[in-house]
């Protein structure tokens, strides 16, 4: 593989419910004459599009969660528990997703018992050497991947647009490198999935103890040196803030098959258009035009 290269990695998941929420707020499901909602699918759609457009990658794969459970249930009962159930009118748009998205030949990539970061993360591990990386995500979880050839785009408002993280950004704003991202969850917790951390340490402190310590480990080994309230919490709550830890930091070492030469972007134009023909795709068609004019300008 050359070092030219560059590969998308889509969090399929965060894309299909962030496109779902930004319309149904409005009671907006444009469902199909076959009585199929189709927001979700068209918003991730034009989202895909317009990331591709930007980033303009030489290869790009969609990963997505496979169910509510993975391993991490098994080792905190809580995890992600404070979830809700998926709206009724999102259910049908998960297979249907995963339907488009093939129809533009890009292949769509999950394994029972681990979450989308995971394939992402062991992707991401597995061809970082070799090529440039870019991540399309709405979840800050995925910044701990960052390094020099690994670049993190998280939604922003609006289609097409992106706080483009890299390395050099990263340790600008958080003052930290960006592996360091799994201690600081560890000692603060996170309350979208659901592990507290250790009780009573919250962001603002978890920062500043990972800027000066570098780790938890060497948190550990000067605890010391804390404030008497500091020593107190994390001692009072170890066994958490290591479970903690192990829930933050993102798997790449996933049992998954890749075949790498698949993941090239080659949008056959008169299958995509069948496709959102079949399905009642409303506003998509004039825009898969872009995804062949990046194809071709390579």
């Amino acid at each position: 593989m050359k070092k030219e290269n560059h590969l998308l990695i889509v969090d399929g998941m965060a894309l299909l419910f962030r496109s779902f929420f930004a319309t149904s707020v409005y009671g907006q499901f444009m469902i199909n004459s076959k009585g199929i909602p189709t927001n979700a699918v068209t918003g991730l759609l034009k989202h895909l599009i317009a990331a591709i457009d930007y980033a303009k990658p030489s290869h790009v794969i969609c990963c997505w969660d496979m169910g509510s459970k993975t391993y991490r249930n098994e080792l905190f009962d809580g995890y992600k528990a404070n979830r809700p159930e998926a709206p009724v009118e999102l259910i049908p748009q998960f297979d249907l997703a995963k339907e488009v998205v093939a129809a533009l030949d890009i292949p769509n990539i999950g394994i029972e018992g681990y979450e989308a970061d995971d394939c992402i993360g062991t992707l991401t591990k597995k061809f970082e050497n070799e090529m440039k990386i870019s991540i399309l995500t709405g979840d800050r979880d995925i910044l701990q991947l960052l390094n020099d050839d690994v670049n993190v785009l998280i939604f922003q408002k609006g289609i097409g647009n992106y706080k483009h993280y890299t390395k050099q950004l990263f340790i600008e704003e958080f003052e930290i490198e960006p592996h360091m991202l799994i201690d600081v969850k560890a000692l603060m917790g996170d309350s979208s999935d659901n592990y507290p951390g250790v009780k009573g340490i919250g962001e603002k402190t978890a920062y500043k103890l990972i800027i000066q310590y570098k780790s938890i480990d060497r948190i550990l080994e000067n605890i010391n040196e804390l404030t008497k309230g500091q020593k107190t919490k994390i001692e009072n709550d170890l066994d958490m803030l290591h479970l903690s830890r192990e829930l933050a930091e993102i798997n790449c070492h996933a049992p998954l098959d890749c075949i790498f030469e698949e993941t090239l972007l080659n949008v056959n134009e008169e299958k995509a258009y069948a496709m959102i023909k079949n399905h009642e795709l409303r506003g998509v068609q004039t825009l898969v035009k872009n995804i062949t004019e990046v194809r071709e300008a390579m």
